[in-house]
């Protein structure tokens, strides 16, 4: 496949999207998100460039051939530090490398980088272009709309020309300011006020740029709404998280025009098999089962499947026959 076709592949994955976050979307939750939707772009947690420089690059990268179309999100500042990363990465195959600039955490201040650099486009301008020059994948930002006193109509737009100007042309916008000061992590992603329209006002502004959307979509109809908009793509966080069946078994049909047939019974049948092989090699139950306690939600029996799996998938010896019996108890509850 030539490096074109690639980079269409990827973009035309990145209609829809699932967030990177933090503590959650590892190569487990990964795994089984992709049992649910063929089409959807999924995002590793962010990992800091030093931490791949100088950690086990097989925990920190290691992925399953199955979670493709799958991008890699790297946290840093340091251009020389970022390229490192970015080749040390290269032989683990993701399909893209992302530059995060905009995670509001005290540890991603502490490190300069994150949402931080919204202040500081043209740093962040020398390292995508040092990124670049050492990937054979395309790199990609996720940024916010501006930080702290910025004014997001010219402080937006001026991080756009210089990440462009650096040779990004894809960026995924989450539309609410970062205050950097006085907010928690998670207040910075419910109090700011969502602003897709300016968003929307980007992608006409820089019409060259594939430009995604991120903050305050929970839902499939909300993030066609979004692509009739002009929008490239929509790039869902929690609820997709939280309640994986909602978002993910219908993307394929609504958002990619391919097939269906997935349901939320295939995806634990599907993980059964992945079950065993993690347990196989010293791996815990719950490592796995922490990703899908919302796999029912809304559904008969969902109390018991997340009781069953939240009380036993810790306990010695737990396998892949306590998955089964919890789904069970859903399909007994929808009877």
């Amino acid at each position: 496949m030539t490096e074109r076709n690639i980079k269409q592949d990827i973009s035309a994955a990145a209609r829809l999207s699932v967030a990177p976050m933090m503590d959650w979307t590892d190569r487990h939750c990964r795994y089984f998100h992709r049992q649910m939707s063929r089409g959807a772009l999924l995002y590793t947690e962010m990992v800091t460039a030093p931490a791949v420089i100088h950690g086990d690059r097989e925990q920190l990268l290691g992925h399953d051939a199955a979670e493709h179309p799958v991008a890699l999100q790297l946290g840093g500042a340091d251009p020389g530090q970022l390229a490192e990363a970015v080749r040390l990465a290269a032989p683990h195959g993701y399909d893209e490398i992302n530059l995060n600039c905009g995670c509001p955490s005290d540890r991603v201040q502490s490190g300069c980088f994150g949402a931080v650099l919204m202040e500081t486009p043209a740093l962040v301008a020398e390292c995508v272009a040092a990124m670049i020059a050492e990937s054979p994948v395309e790199v990609t930002v996720k940024c916010r709309i501006g930080v702290d006193e910025q004014d997001p109509r010219t402080a937006l737009p001026d991080f756009l020309e210089a990440v462009r100007g650096a040779g990004v042309r894809r960026v995924t916008i989450h539309a609410r300011k970062a205050w950097l000061q006085g907010l928690s992590p998670k207040e910075n992603r419910e109090v700011p006020p969502l602003d897709h329209a300016l968003v929307l006002e980007m992608k006409r502004q820089f019409p060259d740029l594939h430009v995604s959307l991120n903050g305050g979509v929970t839902t499939l109809a909300q993030a066609r709404v979004l692509l009739e908009q002009g929008l490239d793509g929509v790039m869902i966080g929690r609820a997709a998280y939280h309640d994986p069946a909602s978002v993910l078994l219908g993307a394929d049909a609504a958002i990619f025009g391919l097939p269906g047939g997935q349901s939320a019974e295939s995806a634990v049948a599907a993980m059964l098999l992945y079950i065993e092989r993690h347990l196989a090699a010293g791996g815990r139950l719950h490592q796995i089962t922490r990703h899908m306690l919302g796999l029912f939600t809304g559904r008969p029996g969902a109390r018991a499947w997340r009781r069953m799996l939240s009380e036993g998938a810790t306990r010695p010896g737990a396998g892949p026959e306590l998955v089964e019996e919890a789904a069970a108890q859903v399909l007994e509850a929808a009877a």
